[in-house]
């Protein structure tokens, strides 16, 4: 049997490093600004490899992704790159 991780959780509200390990993420809670706008995350910085994109709505609500299986591996690091968007919670392990 495969051992599990414990989850974690870090939230962002700009630009910037959310989690500085290798890691997985296994969901996000997005809270849309009420403008179309998006979530990237990114392995290894800014200029780094695109993992996720989502795209938002032009519409203020919270959004819940649950991401499937054994979540998506970020090798480095997990950099987050928002557009019109309040926040963003990651649920990693």
């Amino acid at each position: 049997m495969a051992m599990q991780t414990d989850v974690k959780s870090a939230t962002a509200v700009a630009d910037g490093t959310l989690v500085d390990a290798r890691t997985r993420i296994k969901a996000m809670t997005v809270t849309s600004s009420g403008t179309a706008g998006s979530v990237i995350l990114k392995d290894g910085g800014s200029g780094g490899t695109t993992k996720i994109t989502i795209n938002t709505p032009a519409v203020a609500e919270i959004f819940n992704i649950l991401i499937p299986a054994e979540g998506v591996l970020f090798e480095t690091d997990v950099y987050i790159d928002l557009t019109s968007v309040d926040s963003v919670t990651v649920f990693y392990g």
